[in-house]
C-alpha cells in the first residue's frame, strides 16, 4: 500500500477554507490507513532543518500507532507553521510498521527577532527557550503564519514565574513605511523599566569623563533596546568620532536589574567600546566646482591636512557649503565626501565632490499673517527679483532688515517656506508672520 498526499501551506490554506479537497494537485483516491506502527520517518527537500527538527515539529513519534488522520494533522502542523513554501507525504507499508515519507520546500521569507525589553533573560536563553517549544525555530520567523503568535505565548509564560504583569506584544520592523518587513520585534508592554545607572567596558581615561556626562541624559529614561541604541548613536559614539576614532563601535550588553519596587524595575546598562585607532586627515580634495573656487569651499570646512579626523565638523561644514550654493540659486547642489583610509598611515583623504545642478529663479512671493496695507509696503522693499538667481539666505534677512516696519507694540516671528518647481526652475516663497506671545 502507498498513498501520497500534497498538504497546502498557509497561503493555499487560507485560499482554499482549509480544505484539503480543493488542493488542484490532489492524488488519485487510495484506500485509507486504518493504523498501524510507524516504523520510520524520511524527511528530504529542505537545507535548513534537520530531520530530528522536522519530526518533533510534526507532533509525529516513531513506534507510535498511527493513522491517516495522524498524518494529515502533522502535514497540516508543518504547512501552517511558514517555514515551508509547500509541505507533501507519502507513506508505504514495510514489514515492521508504516513508513512515512515528508517531502519539504524551505520558504526564503524570514526576518529576524529582536527581543526590546527583554531585560530578565539574555538573547540567547530566550532562543533556546524557544527553540525548545518549537523545533524549526533558529532566530528567524516567517512573516505570515502563527508563529509569532506562538512565541509571544512562549515569552508570556517566562513572565509567570517573575510574577510580572507584563504583556508580550510584537511589532513587524521596516526601515520603509509600507515596504517590506525586516524584522519581529517582541516587547513587553505594562511595566516600567527605568535606566538608574551607565557604566562603560573598555572606555579610555580621556573620552571616559565626556562619555559618563553624556549617559546623563539617559538616566531615569525608560528602557527599550532601540532607544538605548539610537542615543548611544547619536550621543555617545560622537565623543569617539570627533576624536579621530572613525571605525569605533558601542555595543550594549544585557541590561542588569538593580532594583525592583511595586511601580518600577531599575536597569543598570553597561556599552562595551571599541575604540579602534585615531586617523588624522592627510588631504581634502574638491572636485566639480565652478562655482566657487576651492579655496573659498575650504575656508568653510573647518578641517585641514595634520588635523584629527571629525566626522562631525567635516558635515556641519558641508552644510555651510551647501548653504553657500543656495545663495547663488543652486537649489539641487549635491555635496558629496568619499573618505579613502590608509590603515598603514592611519591617515584619511577626502575627495568632496561637488555637483551644482541647474540655477533656480524667484517664483511667487506671498506674505501672509499680516493686514493688507503692511502687506503692500514688505511688497515694495522686496529686492530679489524674477530675473535674478534665487538667493535662499534673502528671506531670512529681509525679515530682519524690514521688521521696523511691522508695529513695535509686539514682537514678530516668521515662518519661511521654500517650494521648489523642478519642471520651471523656480522657488515660490512664502513668508507668515506671527506674534511670539509674552514669556
Amino acid at each position: 500500500m502507498t498513498k501520497s498526499v500534497i498538504v497546502p501551506t498557509l497561503a493555499l490554506l487560507l485560499s482554499s477554507s482549509f480544505a484539503f479537497g480543493q488542493n488542484p494537485r490532489k492524488p488519485v483516491a487510495k484506500a485509507a490507513l486504518g493504523s498501524g506502527k510507524l516504523a520510520a520517518i524520511h524527511v528530504g527537500g529542505t537545507r535548513r532543518y534537520t530531520p530530528e527538527e522536522v519530526i518533533a515539529a510534526s507532533g509525529l513519534e516513531i513506534g507510535a500507532t498511527v493513522t491517516d488522520t495522524d498524518f494529515r494533522k502533522a502535514g497540516e502542523r508543518l504547512g501552517q507553521c511558514g517555514f515551508f513554501t509547500d509541505v507533501s507525504y507519502s507513506y508505504s507499508s514495510l514489514a515492521a510498521g508504516i513508513k512515512l515519507d515528508i517531502e519539504l520546500a524551505d520558504s526564503d521569507k524570514l526576518v529576524p527577532v529582536h527581543f526590546e525589553n527583554f531585560v530578565w533573560f539574555p538573547d540567547q536563553e530566550l532562543l533556546a527557550r524557544i527553540h525548545e517549544r518549537l523545533p524549526l525555530f533558529k532566530g528567524q520567523v516567517p512573516i505570515g503564519g502563527t508563529l509569532s503568535d506562538q512565541i509571544s505565548d512562549i515569552l508570556q509564560n517566562l513572565l509567570v514565574p517573575l510574577s510580572l504583569s507584563g504583556r508580550v506584544e510584537y511589532v513587524r520592523e521596516t526601515n520603509d513605511p509600507g515596504g517590506r518587513v525586516d524584522g519581529i520585534n517582541f516587547r513587553v508592554t505594562g511595566l516600567n523599566l527605568t535606566v538608574q545607572d551607565v557604566h562603560f567596558a573598555g572606555a579610555g581615561p580621556d573620552e571616559l569623563p565626556a562619555l559618563n556626562a553624556a549617559a546623563q541624559k539617559l538616566i531615569g529614561k525608560d528602557y527599550s533596546r532601540s532607544a538605548v541604541q539610537a542615543f548611544a548613536t547619536a550621543n555617545l559614539l560622537p565623543v569617539y568620532l570627533e576624536r579621530g576614532f572613525l571605525k569605533a563601535s558601542m555595543t550594549d550588553l544585557q541590561p542588569k536589574v538593580v532594583g525592583d519596587t511595586a511601580d518600577e524595575t531599575q536597569l543598570e546598562v553597561q556599552f562595551v567600546v571599541t575604540p579602534g585607532f585615531s586617523y588624522k586627515i592627510s588631504e581634502i580634495k574638491w572636485g566639480g566646482n565652478k562655482t566657487f573656487s576651492a579655496d573659498k569651499l575650504q575656508a568653510l570646512v573647518h578641517a585641514k591636512s595634520g588635523d584629527l579626523a571629525n566626522p562631525s565638523l567635516l558635515k556641519s561644514g558641508l552644510e555651510a557649503v551647501q548653504k553657500l550654493y543656495g545663495t547663488r540659486g543652486y537649489m539641487r547642489a549635491s555635496i558629496k565626501p568619499d573618505a579613502q583610509l590608509d590603515e598603514a598611515s592611519k591617515t584619511v583623504a577626502y575627495k568632496i565632490e561637488v555637483s551644482e545642478g541647474e540655477v533656480f529663479h524667484l517664483g511667487d512671493l506671498d506674505i501672509q499673517g499680516l493686514d493688507p496695507k503692511t502687506v503692500d509696503r514688505l511688497q515694495e522693499a522686496w529686492t530679489l527679483q524674477e530675473a535674478d538667481p534665487y538667493d535662499s539666505s534673502y528671506p531670512q534677512r529681509f525679515f530682519e532688515q524690514t521688521v521696523k516696519l511691522l508695529s513695535r507694540d509686539v514682537t514678530w516671528t516668521i515662518s519661511i517656506h521654500e517650494g521648489i518647481n523642478e519642471e520651471e526652475k523656480t522657488v515660490d516663497v512664502s513668508l507668515r508672520y506671527g506674534i511670539k506671545p509674552p514669556s
